[in-house]
């Protein structure tokens, strides 16, 4: 299930698509809600995550505009309350947006934010659903995927740092 949260970010709006179980699937930073836009972000995810048996989005009207563009016959739901697990996931992302003074473009947003929805992915768990052995098998495993990640990056940057040394 794939749900969708749209909300006023600053001057921009803030699109998220989060499917059942809570993890971040993707951003996209637009500049108007209308039938256009939402056409994209509908496009965008179906491409991405494939098909979904039931679609939550909030009440904007656009959003049924889109799919009756694209002729998708899955359940929309966009009742009251229903995409609560979609605007409560932004909730991180508005704190670090304090913390940088607002974003300076759409562009430096959309790179914050696929960035941090790739990191919280890896490193959130549901806690009320598990036990804590199982959750700090996670948060580990979850460390040595990031070490690995850095530590690729790292390497990356310095082979390249190197190569740049030799040409200059």
């Amino acid at each position: 299930m794939i749900q969708h949260a749209v909300w006023l970010y600053a001057r921009y709006l803030l699109s998220c698509a989060i499917d059942n179980e809570g993890e971040v699937l993707d951003f996209l930073v637009q500049l108007k809600k209308h039938a256009k836009a939402a056409l994209k972000l509908i496009k965008k995810l179906l491409k991405k995550q494939g098909f979904a048996p039931t679609l939550i989005t909030d009440k904007l009207k656009s959003y049924h505009k889109a799919f009756r563009i694209l002729g998708l016959n899955t359940e929309h739901i966009d009742n009251k309350r229903a995409n609560n697990r979609a605007e409560n996931s932004h909730l991180p992302i508005r704190k670090q947006e304090r913390k940088m003074q607002k974003f300076k473009s759409p562009g430096s947003a959309q790179k914050f934010l696929n960035i941090h929805s790739a990191t919280y992915n890896i490193f959130y768990t549901q806690r009320h659903l598990i036990t804590r052995t199982y959750f700090k098998e996670c948060r580990s495993e979850a460390f040595g995927i990031w070490k690995s990640a850095t530590t690729a990056a790292c390497v990356l940057l310095l082979r390249f740092l190197r190569a740049y040394r030799k040409l200059m």
